[in-house]
């Protein structure tokens, strides 16, 4: 297994906590942030682009996505032109379909046009893979996300997807960046690696345990022990025999 500084991917943040994307800043080697409505709900965020513009103030150089939340394309295309605006850090993050199941290219391709820097997101398919791309082939950057999490949470292997869904981006446009989504484990970094993605972003509880990579499993396994005898003793369980 590879150590953090073998990893040739990049990893990023994904969450809506300021006090945790700040402490995350101050390590090096995470390389940018992701966000989306669902995580600011969750994190008692009321006003969207008050949120948006604190945290690009205190983190202006490393690359952070804000997603928009119109559910018709004109609308979301004005959401995307007024995101996009506010900082060059930012990639404005589009859904690969609206709630009607209408799709998103060729909205993808107009905002392409207007050279902003996309992530367009919540997808799950090689077609979907296939279409993002080809609207973004006159792109000079962006990110296509893949919800690798998802994919495994309905039973599939997700890491032959994701190897197939590189190949495909390559061809069609070399700027493109595949992002592991949704990664349930820190194990998947890895197999992020292994699949040749660009990028995995993930909680803060999940890269927190990059501090176990390497670590000696004898020595966990005596921690372990140890950490169920401390919380059996604090809780003061007794057996009569």
């Amino acid at each position: 297994m590879k150590t953090i500084s073998d990893l040739n991917i990049h990893l990023y943040t994904d969450g809506a906590n300021i006090a945790d994307m700040l402490e995350m800043y101050k390590r090096d080697y995470i390389k940018g942030f992701t966000t989306n409505p669902t995580l600011m709900r969750k994190a008692g965020i009321s006003n969207y682009k008050e949120f948006a513009l604190s945290v690009l103030a205190a983190i202006p150089d490393r690359p952070i996505s804000f997603e928009v939340f119109a559910d018709e394309f004109r609308e979301m295309r004005l959401q995307a032109l007024e995101i996009g605006s506010w900082g060059k850090n930012v990639n404005v993050k589009i859904p690969v379909m609206n709630t009607k199941k209408a799709t998103s290219y060729s909205l993808i391709r107009e905002l392409v046009s207007e050279n902003l820097n996309l992530n367009v997101t919540a997808i799950m398919t090689l077609d979907q893979v296939e279409a993002v791309a080809r609207a973004m082939e006159n792109a000079h950057d962006g990110i296509i996300s893949i919800f690798a999490g998802r994919i495994a949470d309905t039973g599939l292997d997700p890491i032959p997807l994701m190897k197939e869904a590189v190949a495909i981006a390559s061809t069609i446009n070399p700027h493109l960046k595949i992002l592991w989504a949704s990664p349930r484990e820190l194990l998947n970094v890895f197999h992020a690696e292994e699949a040749g993605c660009h990028i995995i972003t993930a909680t803060t509880d999940i890269l927190k345990k990059l501090e176990n990579v390497g670590k000696n499993l004898e020595e966990f396994s005596w921690e372990t022990v140890k950490m169920f005898y401390n919380d059996a003793n604090a809780a003061k369980y007794s057996i009569e025999l």
